[in-house]
Order: C-alpha cells, then structure tokens, then sequence
C-alpha cells in the first residue's frame, strides 16, 4: 500500500537539491555535517545555497571525496540513487 513506507526505505538522491532532501528527512542534515558539510549547520544556509546545491557539486565545492559521503549514507542504512552522469 501506499502509506507502507518502510523505515528501511531511507534514499538519499543525488541529483535533488540539499534542501529538498533535508525538507524530506532532516537526519539527512546531521550526516551532511558529519561527512564535512559544516556549513549546512549554519543558520540560512540551507535556505539559500541548499536550494541550488546538490551533494555532489557540493562536494566538489569543498574537496570532500564523494565516494566517502556515499559511504557514510550507506553506513546509516540509506540508498544513494545517482543518475549516472
């Protein structure tokens, strides 16, 4: 049924915007901070560069390595779903 989503079902997709993944589910927000996004903490931040920025252009931004935040997601039991660009 529809309304049977499962807690196991956490995706982090990578192609949406921060702020609409951490709209959807604010731990998302908390594992950003950890993996190095600090300044996703920061008071607006997320109302302003969160709307355009995307985990990845945001890694890039910083010089976080992609692949250890996908790691991290996978570690807290997400589904990182990429389009394969």
């Amino acid at each position: 049924a529809k309304g049977d989503i499962l807690m196991q079902d956490k995706i982090v997709d990578l192609g949406k915007t921060v702020h609409r993944l951490c709209s959807a589910d604010p731990a998302i927000k908390e594992i950003l901070a950890e993996a190095g996004f600090r300044d996703i903490l920061k008071p607006g931040m997320l109302e302003t560069a969160g709307r355009f920025m995307t985990i990845p252009k945001g890694a890039k931004a910083k010089g976080i390595d992609l692949e250890t935040v996908k790691q991290i997601f996978k570690e807290r039991g997400y589904t990182v779903k990429e389009d394969n660009a």
